[in-house]
């Protein structure tokens, strides 16, 4: 199983400090901190951003607003790529006026902010199309360290 381990001297990580994220198998490798982002989805499976947060209405956890793109192999945020879809009938009618301010509220462009590292799976580990790879992820400076 993947796992993200903790920075440098910070030993051993506990269970809390460390999750299991499913992620496409097309996904592209997380990118160093600052580096543009790519699309591989590491932050957003990990834990929803603040906009992620209302919408998922959830602190912990893959965000639900986070979309899989299999005709560019990236994962796109939902709130800037399909508002109407993420946000459902009741609210549909923000779709336009959220989609137009979403990727300043996600800092889109900034490069990526997740201080997390990424294990592959590991050797052995079953993966296929639909059910995406293994990975795990913890937490470089501790929890929600990029909000």
């Amino acid at each position: 199983m993947p796992t993200i381990p903790p920075a440098p001297g910070a030993g051993p990580p506990c269970a809390s400090e460390r999750q299991v994220l499913w992620i496409q198998p097309a996904a592209p490798p997380k990118p160093p901190v600052g580096a543009a982002c790519n699309g591989c989805g590491v932050c957003c499976l990990a834990e929803p951003c603040p906009v992620g947060v209302l919408v998922s209405r959830r602190r912990h956890g893959a965000c639900r607003a986070l979309r899989w793109d299999a005709g560019r192999a990236r994962y796109l945020c939902g709130m800037a790529s399909a508002p109407a879809e993420v946000l459902g009938p009741r609210w549909r009618w923000l779709a336009p006026w959220i989609g137009r301010r979403a990727l300043r509220w996600i800092s889109a462009g900034s490069g990526c902010d997740a201080a997390l590292e990424v294990d592959g799976a590991e050797a052995g580990a079953e993966t296929d199309a639909h059910a995406g790879t293994e990975a795990s992820a913890a937490a470089r400076t501790g929890p929600a360290s990029r909000r």
